[in-house]
């Protein structure tokens, strides 16, 4: 178990997207987040108080995040050099980059030598089995995207709430190194052989008998050329009944491919539901979520009831505008037990 309260990191970080990890813990546990560490050069803040590494073990912190994202999820060495710092200060350290802590001498030997635990996030389990794509009881709503970072996992953990609210059974299944340290499991699914990514997705999200929901975080986007092979075998493990359309309206391009243009709603969202029905031939859309963070409010109340006519679908940011408009419509396509009803069949 990762310890808590924690310190986020942020380090030398100017890219919005690139905090979200550290971003995504204030918001969903801010309970236990007791600060953030930032260089000067940082001019990003998640409204913690600034610490230093012995400030924050003062505060009460257990363990520092490095709640970074970087394309290859590389670790440098500012980045492995604060650690160090943090290890001596009384520190463990969790981290969900690709480059694992485990294969780092130097915080190798820190920890040891000072009594602390480092956090491989990123780490599979080691018994995924292949996927096999036989249908399974209870119902499933899959986060897709225009887009890598478009806001999949606030939508599902927004629709978890917002369920659950209501007296719905809802539970988030965490497919990405945030969404892991949220929930306190899932499976981090780039890190997951090719073979293994539906099995891994069937794993998380089992047979379940009592009329609720797994809402399973997305990854990647089939239009982004990097990463679309993730998102299809999370479509097929996932097995949807349900599909939500993530979407960032302000973004220029795919996210590092300025040489490629974001794809249209309607032709993701056609993509998606043809990908899906291999394994789930009823699959049905049921919403679009937006990131209209970056929009006026009363932009983004207007592009939603826009794009709501234009995909005759509910459309709301479900961070700042709530999730009742998707609830709602899951309620009226999906009555209770009728996957049930139809793998009894």
């Amino acid at each position: 178990m990762i310890a808590s309260p924690y310190l986020l990191y942020l380090g030398h970080v100017n890219d919005e997207v690139g905090i979200k990890t550290s971003r995504g813990l204030a918001v969903f546990r801010p309970d236990e987040c007791v600060g953030e560490f930032r260089h000067d050069d940082c001019a990003l803040t998640l409204g913690l108080p600034r610490m230093g590494f012995a400030e924050a073990v003062a505060a009460g912190a257990k363990t520092l995040v490095l709640g970074i994202a970087n394309a290859g999820g590389k670790m440098g060495d500012d980045l492995v050099r604060d650690a160090l710092a943090a290890i001596e200060a009384g520190l463990d350290i969790a981290s969900g980059l690709h480059n694992r802590l485990r294969d780092e001498p130097a915080l190798v030997a820190a920890a040891a030598r000072h009594g602390r635990q480092l956090h491989d996030v990123r780490d599979p389990r080691p018994d995924i089995p292949i996927g096999n794509g036989k249908p399974r009881l209870g119902k499933r709503l899959l986060a897709v995207g225009t887009d890598c970072s478009v806001g999949k996992m606030y939508a599902t953990l927004c629709l978890e709430k917002g369920m659950r609210a209501r007296g719905m059974k809802a539970d988030f299944r965490a497919t990405g190194q945030t969404g892991i340290l949220i929930a306190g499991s899932g499976v981090p699914l780039d890190a997951v052989i090719a073979d293994f990514i539906s099995g891994a997705i069937e794993q998380i999200s089992p047979d379940r008998n009592d009329d609720g929901w797994d809402l399973i975080e997305g990854q990647g986007s089939l239009f982004h050329p990097s990463f679309a092979g993730v998102s299809t075998g999370l479509l097929h493990g996932a097995q949807p009944d349900a599909l939500l359309l993530c979407h960032d309206p302000v973004r220029p391009h795919m996210r590092g491919l300025p040489h490629y243009p974001m794809p249209g709603l309607q032709e993701t969202l056609a993509a998606n539901l043809q990908v899906a029905r291999l394994t789930s031939p009823q699959v049905q859309a049921v919403g679009v979520a937006l990131n209209t963070s970056k929009l006026s409010p009363e932009e983004g109340l207007r592009l939603c009831a826009e794009t709501s006519d234009l995909l005759g679908l509910p459309c709301t940011d479900p961070f700042a505008h709530g999730v009742d408009p998707i609830i709602d419509r899951i309620n009226t396509c999906f009555e209770p037990s009728s996957r049930e009803a139809t793998l009894s069949l």
